[in-house]
């Protein structure tokens, strides 16, 4: 009793505190908040607004350039849109089942080579092969330079994701539970599949979220081994849309008459922010079906791990 009143008065937090905490919360809260609300903001401001009167949380003359500008290029977009919703639908999907698997055989003591690949997967968390080896293994070995697979395969199986299952799984699935099952004549893929993969919703929505993230922001894989424009992901897409923009504002005095006058009517900040916007909205939408399962998946893992 008194070693359990000693905890209490240890870990009892004293008013003051909790005020300061609660402060500090929702100081950060805000600094997560407040750009994204000024991105908005921007991305229905007018543009002679904007130069006149610089960014404000408020728009000062609401104007829809900025959409309006990205409506005008929905031939392109909505094609990357599809591969960008393809690509993070099967390469999340792929990862879940590949990091799952792997991480169920690693959690296994049993298995005579775990402590090997335990290593094997660790190492490469910390150090890697580099750009170039990685270059060389997906054109020349694999061969899936300007395919769709390009965007999906690299980023399938990470080893954060590995240890994650891994832990999970050895914390959380009684061994009784899988012997019993052996007992009973069940394959390793039977258990897996039937037992063990139900039960893990909170670990496969953590690695679902991280990965769905990894896939739809991803860009520089599309830059790096993509040619054809109808491969492009949305993220690639929009990035090369901006980078258009910038080099049309940067070079207005190589450009006739009629050009520079259509460079000075275009929208060019408020189409930027709209860009953000357009990236940023599907997957963040997405997130709040992700944060219940999202949040126990990495505390069972963190705290019994």
């Amino acid at each position: 009793m008194k070693q359990a009143n000693a905890i209490l008065s240890f870990t009892r937090i004293t008013p003051l505190t909790n005020i300061f905490f609660n402060i500090l919360m929702i100081a950060l809260c805000l600094a997560c908040l407040i750009p994204l609300i000024l991105v908005v903001a921007v991305s229905f401001s007018a543009e002679q607004s904007l130069q006149q009167f610089g960014y404000r949380l408020l728009p000062r003359a609401f104007s829809l350039e900025g959409y309006a500008y990205l409506y005008k290029q929905k031939e392109t977009i909505l094609p990357a849109v599809g591969v960008s919703v393809f690509v993070t639908a099967c390469g999340t999907a792929l990862g879940v089942v590949l990091n799952s698997l792997m991480g169920y055989v690693l959690s296994r003591r049993e298995y005579k080579l775990r402590k090997f690949f335990v290593w094997f997967v660790f190492i490469p968390m910390i150090f890697n092969g580099g750009l170039v080896a990685s270059y060389f293994i997906n054109t020349q070995l694999l061969r899936l330079r300007d395919t769709i697979w390009v965007l999906i395969v690299p980023l399938a199986v990470s080893s954060f994701h590995v240890i994650l299952c891994k832990t999970f799984f050895r914390a959380t699935i009684p061994d009784s539970l899988i012997e019993s099952a052996k007992i009973d004549g069940a394959s390793q893929l039977r258990i897996f599949f039937s037992i063990v993969f139900p039960l893990s919703l909170p670990v496969l929505a953590t690695i679902g979220l991280f990965m769905s993230f990894a896939y739809w922001n991803d860009w520089f894989t599309a830059m790096l081994y993509i040619d054809s424009p109808h491969l492009y992901s949305l993220q690639a897409y929009l990035n090369r849309l901006l980078a258009d923009i910038n080099y049309l504002a940067q070079n207005a005095a190589l450009l006739g008459v009629s050009q520079a006058q259509l460079l000075a009517s275009m929208p060019k900040e408020a189409a930027r922010m709209a860009i953000v916007v357009l990236a940023v909205l599907p997957i963040a939408c997405a997130y709040p079906f992700f944060q219940r399962y999202f949040v126990s998946g990495l505390t069972i893992g963190a705290i019994k791990g």
